[in-house]
């Protein structure tokens, strides 16, 4: 190899990478190919997994608790978060059919399908 060959330090091989990052960031950005939601309403609080439980069947879990705690809202389970308990969401299956606290009476009456709402006075 001769003298006049350019050579590229380490530093020079890091900057390029990091200015490429953020260029690319950049520029997706501006061409509005990243999506920021304003609307906080339809965002899930987390991602549960149910685990299946037998009698005879150990269940492995972590033994570190989550910092989400669970509440009845109009007979459906709702997790709410441990530091900001107003920031809760209601549990729903894959079909988002709420998940219900505990099991209908067959003589009560049905909860009504606007029970989570407030009513409208007019």
């Amino acid at each position: 190899m001769s003298q006049n060959e350019a050579r590229y330090t380490v530093r020079s091989l890091i900057v390029t990478a990091l200015v490429a990052i953020v260029g690319t960031v950049l520029a997706l950005e501006v061409s509005g190919r990243i999506d920021h939601s304003d609307n906080k309403d339809h965002v899930p609080v987390g991602d549960f997994q149910a685990i299946h439980v037998t009698p005879d069947e150990p269940f492995r879990m972590s033994p570190k608790a989550s910092e989400l705690h669970a509440a009845c809202e109009n007979g459906y389970l709702a997790v709410a978060a441990d530091v900001d308990p107003s920031f809760r969401g209601i549990l729903v299956d894959y079909k988002n059919r709420g998940v219900r606290c505990a099991r209908p009476s067959p003589t009560a009456p049905a909860v009504p399908e606007n029970a989570g709402e407030p009513a409208d006075d007019e």
